[in-house]
């Protein structure tokens, strides 16, 4: 990988690679799309009361899902949560 140094000694710029990822947002109401998408590894079983957040199984522990945000499939099968803010700025559809 060619790294480019940029006015400041040190700094360097760095450009996200484009990757597809696979996603489905959390809408309060939408448990069963979710756990499908999960294949199965919803840390929360059972009935859901609406508009409650969910729990989402990731590599660093099981991490909050609230309504709006984004659930995504990483690269080598992991999933984590996204807010919806930053979900808009980092991904488009395709």
């Amino acid at each position: 990988m060619a790294i480019r140094k940029t006015f400041k000694e040190g700094n360097m710029q760095f450009r996200k690679k484009p990757v597809v990822i696979e996603a489905v947002q959390w809408k309060g109401y939408n448990f069963r799309e979710v756990a499908l998408f999960l294949e199965g590894r919803t840390a929360r079983q059972g009935e859901v009361i609406p508009d409650m957040p969910i729990i989402i199984p990731t590599l660093e522990g099981d991490h909050r899902a609230d309504i709006g945000d984004w659930i995504i499939k990483g690269g080598k099968g992991d999933f984590y949560p996204c807010k919806p803010d930053i979900f808009e700025l980092t991904y488009e559809a395709v």
